[in-house]
């Protein structure tokens, strides 16, 4: 049995989870009072927590029934982050000029989408492993090519042009697209008490991302 199923944890519950992006920085403070700071991890990492969003008991059914079909930290799956799941802004639409994922060499045919967050030197490049089905759109040098003209790898992220499609030098190739978060759950186990789940408390459910 792979160690990453391909399924969506519940979307209902999914969008009244708490969570976002985590970065580890490690600081020295010399004796001038001066900092001296470290990136420890080259990407950042998201943690969500789905108790937030479980408000009745179908709800929570569902997600003990998730959780034992997963093995609880056993098997990966997906996970939609309702703030960060398209190539563009939550209030737009995916367009095929998105995203810059290459530069055509004449050459290579496989590249791997990805998201840029922000601008210029600082700008952060997050690679998308797991884009959502037929929401992958691509351009080429601004002008969106068929669905016949490359094909996407939906576990990987990857993009491979067919042959006769290849962008040929200094031809830049956009994308837009539609994904998911590629995660686990943090805990082997999800404690529940009835009563006190019906005067409010929310139980835990911790959800962390991994690398596929």
């Amino acid at each position: 049995m792979p160690d990453f199923h391909e399924v969506r944890f519940p979307l209902d519950v999914a969008r009244g989870a708490r969570g976002g992006p985590e970065r580890q920085t490690h600081i020295v403070t010399l004796a001038s009072g001066r900092e001296v700071r470290n990136s420890r991890w080259a990407h950042s990492r998201r943690r969500y927590d789905a108790g937030l969003g479980i408000r009745n008991l179908d709800a929570l059914a569902a997600v003990v029934s998730f959780f034992e079909e997963r093995r609880g930290r056993l098997h990966g799956f997906r996970w939609r982050d309702q703030l960060d799941w398209k190539s563009c802004a939550p209030s737009q639409q995916p367009a095929a000029t998105d995203q810059v994922i290459g530069i055509g060499d004449g050459v290579a045919a496989t590249f791997q989408l990805c998201k840029v967050y922000g601008t210029g030197a600082s700008a952060y490049s997050r690679e998308i492993t797991k884009p959502c089905d037929d929401t992958v759109r691509l351009a080429m040098d601004g002008v969106e090519l068929p669905a016949s003209a490359f094909s996407c790898n939906l576990s990987t992220g990857q993009v491979t042009f067919a042959a006769g499609s290849i962008p040929p030098p200094a031809a830049v190739v956009t994308a837009g697209f539609a994904f998911d978060v590629p995660v686990r759950f943090d805990a082997d186990a999800i404690e529940v008490d009835l009563s006190a789940f019906a005067a409010g408390e929310i139980p835990r459910v911790p959800v962390v991302e991994i690398i596929p």
